[in-house]
């Protein structure tokens, strides 16, 4: 029986890619979606195209905690539960910290922080029985803030040290959780999508362009894999050296 893993929000983007690699690397896939069916049906195509079965469903994190529950439908309409990718997320609405609504903090916070806990919670109560892999989608600012950008700084921020703890709970159960965190990539959120990250020009960064959604999804496929059973806990950054121009900038 082929091994199972779930995408949330992979309709597009870094999560569309990934539910192709894990496609590719023998999962059968669970797909959802928030507005974008045609892109989800896009990424079916894909997932069957390489011999792999596939489920979509609808799933929107502003609606909690209901929406949590297509995790068990996919799992069940698929049979059963290896590998979570917790990627559906949100960077709307940023602004001034001063002007920021308690109704805009939330729907953030909801997003990309409870939803993906709820989505974690059931799929490791699925995983207990046999191990399994959960990958957190952070960003670069789960580790460093950016201005303007308060509620999906601590929605990441809080999403890394949530990926922590889950590790340091679910070890003994062979379930292994580990965040991925992106710097800039051409995807949707970013406004780049259909832009080849190539003739984009970044001087400030050190590879000097944004990255491809595939980029990440690489990531992804391995820490869903068997090749990456000694790390858990750990947060990847793959952020083509945002990180590195902190150093530079305070000398």
């Amino acid at each position: 029986m082929s091994p199972v893993a779930i995408v949330t929000a992979s309709d597009s983007g870094i999560g569309q890619e990934s539910a192709k690699a894990l496609a590719e690397d023998g999962f059968d896939v669970g797909i959802t979606y928030k507005e974008d069916e045609a892109g989800a049906s896009e990424t079916l195509d894909d997932v069957e195209a390489v011999g792999r079965r596939g489920e979509v469903r609808q799933m929107d994190l502003t609606d909690l905690p209901d929406a949590a529950a297509v995790i068990d439908e996919l799992a069940d309409a698929l049979g059963g539960l290896d590998a979570l990718v917790n990627n559906a997320g949100t960077g709307d609405p940023t602004g001034d910290f001063l002007e920021l609504s308690y109704d805009e903090w939330r729907q953030v916070i909801d997003t990309n922080l409870s939803g993906a806990f709820l989505c974690a919670q059931r799929a490791a109560s699925r995983m207990v029985e046999r191990g399994g892999r959960i990958v957190n989608i952070t960003s670069v600012h789960e580790h460093i803030p950016r201005v303007g950008a308060s509620a999906y700084c601590a929605s990441k921020g809080g999403l890394g040290l949530l990926t922590k703890v889950m590790a340091m709970e679910l070890a003994p159960y062979g379930i292994t959780v580990n965040a991925v965190a992106p710097g800039e990539i051409a995807t949707p959120m970013t406004g780049a999508e259909d832009t080849d990250p190539g003739t984009i020009e970044r001087p400030n960064l050190p590879l000097g362009r944004p990255g491809l959604a595939r980029e990440i999804a690489a990531w992804v496929a391995f820490l869903a894999s068997e090749r990456s059973s000694y790390a858990t806990g750990a947060s990847f950054v793959v952020d083509g050296g945002l990180m590195l121009m902190a150093a530079e900038l305070s000398s």
